[in-house]
């Protein structure tokens, strides 16, 4: 794979990268929920992905995938984080490492240019995949459906419990 000298340079320079993603993280208002989240987990967090991108692009399963970014999804949203806020991190977290790519491994050649491509096929792949799975996490867990409003928590405990009946539904004439 052409594109794997690129995902080495990533690999080595995590560190660097992961302090940068958690900075963007926490200063960016798209991702503001994320100044909740203690900086050592952001960076442990990053820091898995970066360390071993090559390992998440090519030997890692759709199932895999599904896993880690379900798990994270769950967490997040029981820490209060927006799903639109997750997703937004997610693509800062492939971003950030365009940027890198784009400051450090200029394509000299067209092969260099392919392997270029090819990488970024790949992690638009990962990354797709890993949004996909994280909503359907946070759709599971109920987050983006909209919240019920006190009185209706209480009328539905009521019916439930049956200290009252279900109302009526309404005529529109």
């Amino acid at each position: 794979m052409l594109g794997i000298k690129l995902v080495r340079l990533i690999e080595r320079h995590s560190d660097s990268l992961v302090q940068g993603l958690v900075e963007q993280l926490r200063t960016s208002e798209r991702t503001s929920d994320f100044r909740r989240v203690d900086p050592d987990e952001l960076c442990r967090g990053a820091g898995e992905l970066y360390h071993h991108l090559g390992e998440w692009l090519l030997q890692r399963t759709e199932t895999d995938i599904a896993q880690r970014f379900r798990a994270i999804a769950i967490r997040r949203a029981q820490e209060g984080i927006q799903s639109h806020q997750l997703v937004w991190a997610l693509m800062l977290t492939r971003d950030h490492i365009w940027h890198f790519l784009r400051r450090e491994a200029f394509a000299d050649n067209i092969v260099q240019l392919y392997g270029e491509m090819e990488l970024q096929e790949l992690l638009n792949q990962f990354f797709d995949r890993a949004i996909y799975h994280a909503i359907r996490a946070y759709e599971q867990a109920g987050e983006l459906r909209p919240p019920k409003a006190d009185w209706e928590k209480a009328r539905d405990l009521a019916v439930a419990v049956g200290l009252m009946r279900e109302p009526k539904a309404r005529s529109l004439s």
